[in-house]
């Protein structure tokens, strides 16, 4: 059973369900338990019905594991994104309609055997970084419920501290993926533009919006990145995923981290946070990192255009329709905001981005000088009478540190840095060019056990981190595995018994075919490279940099490891044939995969 102390962190559930003292089933009776003991607490807007649950649940418990690396894993959505068959809101309730279709990261997440528990609470139309502009009420700050809990993504946060949902998507336009994860004890990673879909989600800004995750762990937020992104052709503005534009450190031994110079820096008032952030940047230094003073100026021009800049109309341009027909339906707040977008004309708009490019022009060399910069999430936390009272001023100085980012196209975390006394988190966030996401998570990984000791707002501890599982993130090889190696089939025991870990199941760019190589025993695939080709499914593996030689030597001819494309373009080591070996071989591309394959009892 699980138990309303048990925790529900990913690594944490995963082992139980492999050693057997746990199934989905009792899970998701565990997680509504959960739910109807905190009652109305205003974080979900719509929760799946109970038969639905369950439905889900027996699926996974007749399924099994194998494959699946979010096994049973409950997760909440923000009610802008859709589920197929339910209501999306974007908290207001005369916009909402019921979805045909899931969200493209929500059917990834489902794939990849994750259980949906819920939509969650949210400033209405996504506008706001405070979590209080929302007609279904506020959900209070879960470790104190007069503070506000951070916006827009309000109820995916709490959900996540108060141990109802292992893991839950935010969408994150001006920092609403990483406020909340500040003001909440959790990590926040705000991913690359485009390397998540944003198909099915009601957009806020359309160029700038970014899928966000909210998770207990650093660790955790990247198993979650592995199965949820991708490229999506039917997503005008997905991208493929492709290598950071510098080499990224995996640890802070030698890590060079910019700061903003001292007069740059802003707490508005907070008499705790400058000594707490200064802690977090000595803790860095103690781990190995150089710190590096920079010129923040050109970053904060940059957030500034956000909101006194025509990027606000894409607001407007979301919902125009509705807000011209409806224009009493927003929130008082909300409907100032994007009202005000009307003010701006098409020769703001390229003034606006003539000014954005030659700041992308000015910020570019610092990058030269530092591998990561880092600042505080938030420079203060407020009051949710605070913020009533002064809506629009206070919301401005929560997005001091978080209203660039998009604009310059970088990624970043969010990551817990400690308490002030009277035991409201404070929070960092990690910030580099595009396409650092897993870089970032493994070094939000080890700031995280350096500052805090607990998940979220449950008190309970951070799972133990085994050395074998320290050495695979900091130092581990993706390696896609495509016949005799996959879950559950002859070889995968070379993998496991060396520690890899299952990172996610996807498929090859459409640049392969497939051959059965029935002579081996056991009988093995040979992909090859060809002009012609399709997309083959594969398992993709975190192997240990220590054991991968081990692992390669033992690979017959014809055989080898060489490098793979996968359909979101990212780049992985991987099992390749000579193609002499393919000559007079069946060919089997057209089954897409081994498994099909051998289920047709042809081995």
């Amino acid at each position: 059973m699980l138990q309303a102390s048990d925790p529900l962190d990913i690594t944490s559930l995963g082992r139980r369900y492999a050693a057997g003292s746990l199934r989905p089933a009792q899970t998701v009776a565990g997680i509504l338990e959960r739910i109807a003991r905190r009652g109305d607490d205003k974080v979900w807007i719509h929760l799946l019905p109970r038969a639905e649950l369950e439905a889900r649940a027996a699926v996974l418990d007749s399924r099994g594991m194998d494959g699946l690396p979010l096994y049973g894993i409950p997760f909440a959505i923000k009610d802008n994104i859709d589920r197929a068959g339910h209501p999306t809101t974007a908290a207001c309730a005369e916009y909402a309609y019921v979805a045909k279709a899931s969200a493209a990261v929500v059917e990834a997440l489902v794939q990849a055997g994750a259980i949906l528990v819920g939509k969650t609470n949210l400033d209405q139309f996504a506008t706001g970084l405070v979590g209080v502009r929302s007609p279904y009420g506020v959900p209070g700050n879960s470790f104190d419920p007069s503070y506000v809990p951070g916006g827009s993504s309000s109820g995916s946060a709490v959900a996540v501290a108060a141990g109802l949902a292992s893991f839950s998507l935010g969408t994150d336009t001006a920092g609403s993926g990483r406020v909340p994860a500040a003001f909440n004890n959790l990590v926040g990673l705000k991913p690359t533009r485009g390397l998540i879909s944003t198909r099915g989600v009601v957009p806020a800004c359309r160029s700038l919006d970014c899928v966000s995750i909210f998770a207990l762990t650093a660790a955790d937020a990247a198993v979650v990145l592995r199965s949820a992104r991708g490229f999506d052709a039917a997503d005008p503005f997905s991208r493929r995923a492709a290598p950071a534009a510098h080499a990224m450190p995996r640890s802070f031994a030698g890590c060079r981290f910019g700061v903003p110079r001292a007069e740059q820096l802003q707490f508005f008032g907070n008499q705790e946070t400058p000594r707490l952030f200064d802690l977090f940047t000595r803790k860095l230094k103690e781990l190995g990192g150089e710190e590096v003073r920079i010129d923040f100026a050109p970053f904060l021009e940059t957030a500034r255009l956000l909101y006194e800049g025509p990027w606000v109309a894409e607001r407007y341009v979301a919902i125009r329709d509705f807000i011209e027909s409806h224009p009493k339906a927003l929130h008082p707040v909300t409907g100032g905001i994007i009202s005000g977008a009307v003010r701006h004309s098409a020769i703001d708009t390229f003034a606006a981005y003539y000014r954005l490019k030659a700041l992308r022009r000015q910020t570019a060399p610092v990058w030269d000088t530092i591998d990561i910069l880092v600042t505080p999430t938030a420079g203060t936390i407020y009051r949710i009478a605070e913020v009533e009272a002064d809506p629009l001023r206070l919301n401005s100085n929560l997005g001091y540190y978080t209203n660039y980012m998009n604009l310059l196209d970088l990624s970043a975390i969010a990551v817990p840095a400690g308490f002030q006394a009277d035991g409201l988190p404070f929070g960092a966030t990690f910030a580099a060019p595009a396409f650092a996401d897993e870089e970032l998570c493994v070094l939000g990984d080890i700031a995280q056990r350096a500052m805090v000791k607990t998940m979220g707002a449950t008190g309970l501890p951070l799972p133990p981190h085994s050395e074998k599982e320290a050495v695979q993130n900091a130092n581990s090889i993706s390696v896609a595995v495509c016949g005799a190696h996959m879950s559950g089939l002859p070889l995968n025991h070379q993998l496991t018994e060396r520690g890899a870990r299952l990172a996610r199941t996807c498929r090859t760019a459409p640049d392969y075919r497939l051959f059965a190589l029935t002579d081996f025993k056991p009988p093995r695939p040979g992909m090859v490279r060809a002009a012609s080709g399709a997309p083959i499914e594969v398992e993709v593996w975190d192997v240990p940099a220590a054991a991968f030689g081990g692992f390669v030597d033992g690979i017959p001819a014809p055989l080898g490891i060489g490098t793979v494309k996968l359909e979101d373009g990212a780049q992985v080591k991987g099992f390749l044939c000579e193609a002499y070996a393919a000559q007079g071989a069946r060919d089997i591309t057209s089954l897409g995969s081994w498994r099909q394959f051998i289920k047709g009892g042809t081995t």
